[in-house]
């Protein structure tokens, strides 16, 4: 009988990790501590932002991280420098054109090269950005913690947390942001700082 027992325990526990599906993660901060920094160089001061305006979705599965995919989007309305008449450039036709172009678009496709150590994947985001008008392909290093039932912790809610930070480069020639800009006066790398939490209520 102890025999039949443990052979049931043990299929049960097979047919749930063979069920076993991807969690989807909500990336827009209940909190409002989600944010995206962004800075760049120039001859004359630095440019220093950021923007929290952020919504959108992420699978995440532990079993198979390679497989994670999603969209986040950012809202350009929401992009803020400290300086007000920087800022209006930076909403402007010459620069972001927040109101012809009101969002920033990244889909993720996959993750490469992962690593994990504990709750932390370490991998390569590979995906589509799109800026304006300009869609490319990029790929950005990512540290991705899958909290499993900690969500309760952060935001009172049973659940699952997954928290994303990435530290990347874009060229803001590559997407046709103020091309007409010279270099000497506005670098042409745009350095971008993610700090992202996720949440999955059960």
């Amino acid at each position: 009988m102890k025999s039949i027992t443990t052979t049931i325990t043990i299929l049960s526990l097979l047919a749930v990790s063979v069920t076993a599906k991807p969690v989807t993660f909500d990336m827009a901060d209940k909190k409002g501590v989600n944010s995206i920094t962004f800075a760049m160089d120039s001859l004359l001061e630095p440019i220093y932002g950021n923007a929290a305006g952020i919504t959108g979705k992420v699978s995440f599965d532990p079993d198979a991280p390679e497989k994670t995919s999603g969209k986040v989007v950012l809202k350009t309305a929401s992009l803020h420098v400290a300086n007000k008449l920087m800022k209006e450039h930076i909403h402007g036709d010459g620069w972001m054109n927040v109101v012809v172009f009101p969002s920033i678009t990244f889909n993720l496709k996959k993750l490469t090269n992962v690593k994990k150590d504990g709750d932390t994947f370490t991998a390569n985001a590979v995906g589509t950005m799109t800026i304006l008008k300009v869609t490319r392909e990029i790929t950005a290093p990512v540290t991705i913690s899958f909290l499993k039932g900690r969500l309760a912790e952060r935001n009172r809610v049973e659940g699952d947390l997954l928290v994303v930070r990435s530290k990347f480069q874009v060229k803001r020639g590559d997407f046709g942001i103020n091309p007409g800009q010279k270099l000497l006066k506005v670098a042409n790398e745009i350095d971008i700082r993610v700090g992202l939490a996720g949440a999955a209520p059960y």
